[in-house]
């Protein structure tokens, strides 16, 4: 198991990559000032960009929906990854071997070789099956492909490609490109005989599998001839890529639409993810030759953000016996969710696939649209396998079905299904509320017989962490009120007295311009001018508890703009976070270095202005509460401090 990443090795990976190289990868960026980029923002809908990145300082924010962060932030919020992927992620890119605490490891540099040497060969191979669509020899693939209601640009959508006939079509495609027999046993490919290796894929179908990520890490192959063998559906065997307890088809395509919808809809083959995809359901995914398990699950509610704000995971099943037992599965493992669940099951039980072919893409949504609770689905389902026209029947039926409403996890709905349960065997409530009771009594954390510690809760399933979680990146933090705190944040002055500044207050306008000077460009603060910087007054709060912490933190980092705002963001109250980030990405009015250092010169110089007007105003104000022939030599102290504080002023004047 990896170990926690070294601090320093954390920090040296933020400070090396370049944020605008990886933000490019997502998201379209322009100039907008010197040194600062602007785009559409990945995480809310806008018409004009409001997402701004600052590579100097290695942090971005958006001043629409105020998502805010650095690198490993946007890749954990893009890719949906923890901390520590993200982080050993970036490193990857960057060439970095990571070290790690307590004496555990990470993938050295031969794994890491390993991996990218395998994910090259799923990539080139990939390309050769959708190069192989197009030939000739793939005429009855395409002519699947097309009586299932999927033209060209539909296979190109979803990568579907085509395996040759042939026995080594694949096999002397990537020897070719430098693959040694030994790399390719790895990549579950290919099967092995007594002559050696050969195609594992042959005269088939192939859809693409791919991780979250979006690099290919597997295959689906499916049955296009009779002379086939094999079974229908033909995958990647498991290798150190593919894991099919935890990979769900079409989720690189899915995974934003998920996110941003909250919703997951989960089909049953590939064809119904296309389907429901042209379908206008863009959440849609499939699981991989396995039922919808623990470890699918982690991945949906890593992207649901399943912390009980909403959500829903929509299954799709076949009507018939075996739907329903995948159905009732699928219920066995919605405790784990915080998410409600649903299912979806046409009457005539045609998949999402056959429903778009006979009915067209309206009633693909209509199927998703009618979902049911999966409560309902699954007592109902129990109430079938019994005659409820007898008593018998009936009291065998509430006795599977107790149990079934005692698992319902919101105690407000439970009772509510135990009396439509009593509707649906026509027996009192009162009688089915008991056997309720008594079920969910059994089925208590320590009752014998009962499911033990975390069942009925998400005790164990609780969102990535990850190690070295910097500041301000935890979900749900409270944000500063007007900072682009979002919808369900706590607003700043819940949490602290700190409230938005008036931006029609030219002392704070003032304030905040010094700030992003000094956050932006540290190197400014030398000498003399840190500590005018430092002793000045700041009247706004928030802006004020910004000063403090740059004060704390002192000149260390001030080479490093990374570090400094990264060291900033841990010295200041929670809170505010978001607003240090904002103030570090905020274009500067300035379009060449001159004219940079010219204006953080000017904004610093009437920061001290200021600053000098305020003193000259206090000691105005002694020297007018003074009787000058009571305290002469007090008089002329103040009067030569004014003059100084003038000619101060002056100076500061002539340099500007």
């Amino acid at each position: 198991m990896a170990g926690l990443i070294k601090r320093e090795d954390i920090d040296e990976v933020r400070q090396r990559t370049d944020i605008k190289e990886v933000v490019d990868g997502y998201v379209t960026l322009k100039g907008a000032g010197l040194g600062s980029y602007k785009g559409l923002c990945p995480f809310h809908d806008e018409r004009s960009p409001s997402f701004t990145v600052r590579p100097q300082v290695g942090r971005y924010h958006c001043f629409g929906c105020g998502e805010d962060g650095d690198v490993i932030s946007f890749v954990q919020k893009l890719d949906h990854t923890s901390f520590h992927e993200a982080v050993e992620e970036l490193a990857a890119r960057i060439g970095y071997e990571l070290r790690y605490e307590d004496g555990g490891s990470g993938p050295n540099r031969e794994e890491i070789g390993r991996r990218q040497r395998l994910l090259d060969a799923h990539k080139i191979a990939d390309e050769f099956f959708r190069a192989q669509l197009l030939t000739p020899g793939a005429a009855e693939g395409r002519n699947f492909l097309h009586g299932r209601g999927f033209d060209r640009a539909a296979s190109e959508q979803f990568g579907v490609g085509y395996a040759p006939q042939g026995w080594d079509s694949l096999l002397k495609h990537l020897r070719g490109r430098g693959f040694t027999d030994a790399e390719l046993k790895l990549t579950g490919m290919f099967s092995e005989g007594g002559r050696g290796i050969y195609d594992r894929f042959r005269g088939r179908l192939i859809w693409p599998i791919r991780d979250i990520a979006g690099d290919t890490i597997g295959f689906g192959a499916r049955k296009l001839y009779e002379d086939d063998q094999g079974p229908k559906y033909l995958n990647t065997p498991e290798t150190a890529l593919y894991k099919k307890s935890q990979v769900l088809y079409g989720i690189d395509l899915a995974k934003r639409s998920i996110a941003k919808e909250r919703q997951l809809v989960v089909v049953e083959g590939y064809t119904d993810v296309m389907a429901c995809h042209l379908a206008g359901i863009p959440t849609a995914v499939a699981t991989c030759g396995t039922a919808f398990g623990a470890e699918h699950i982690k991945v949906a509610r890593r992207l649901l953000s399943d912390d009980g704000s909403g959500g829903e995971v929509i299954f799709t099943f076949d009507g018939d016996a075996a739907g329903q037992k995948a159905a009732l599965r699928a219920f066995e493992e919605d405790q784990r969710f915080v998410a409600q669940t649903y299912v979806a099951v046409e009457p005539g039980g045609a998949d999402p696939c056959e429903l778009r072919q006979a009915k067209g893409d309206d009633a693909v949504r209509d199927l998703i649209g009618s979902r049911r609770p999966l409560f309902e689905f699954a007592i109902r389902a129990t109430l079938r396998r019994h005659n409820l026209d007898t008593v018998e029947g009936r009291i065998a039926a509430l006795r599977e079905s107790a149990p079934v409403v005692a698992q319902i996890r919101d105690a407000g709905i439970r009772p509510a299904y135990a009396r439509e349960l009593a509707g649906w065997l026509g027996m009192p409530v009162e009688d089915v509320s008991r056997a309720v009771g008594a079920a969910a009594k059994r089925q208590a954390p320590g009752a014998p017989g009962g499911s033990g510690p975390g069942h009925g809760n998400n005790q164990g399933h609780a969102p990535d962490r990850g190690y070295g979680h910097g500041p301000g990146r935890q979900q749900g933090r409270p944000a500063p009120a007007g900072y682009g705190s979002g919808p369900g944040v706590a607003p700043l002055s819940a949490a602290l007295p700190f409230n938005r500044p008036d931006p029609r207050d030219p002392v704070a306008t003032m304030e905040r311009q010094a700030l992003e000077v000094v956050l932006q460009e540290p190197a400014l603060l030398e000498g003399a001018t840190w500590e005018r910087f430092s002793e000045a007054r700041f009247s706004t709060p928030a802006y004020l508890a910004v000063h403090e912490a740059i004060r704390a933190t002192g000149l260390a980092h001030t080479g490093d703009p990374v570090r400094w705002v990264e060291q900033l963001l841990q010295e200041v109250p929670e809170p505010l976070r978001p607003l240090v980030s904002e103030l570090a990405v905020v274009p500067l009015p300035a379009s060449t270095p001159e004219a940079v250092q010219r204006y953080c010169r000017d904004i610093l110089a009437r920061l001290f202005e200021l600053q000098i007007t305020r003193v000259k105003a206090d000691k105005m104000g002694q020297l007018q509460r003074l009787d000058a022939s009571a305290q002469p030599e007090e008089f002329q102290r103040l009067n030569r401090e004014l003059m100084e504080l003038e000619m101060q002023r002056r100076a500061l004047r002539m340099d500007a």
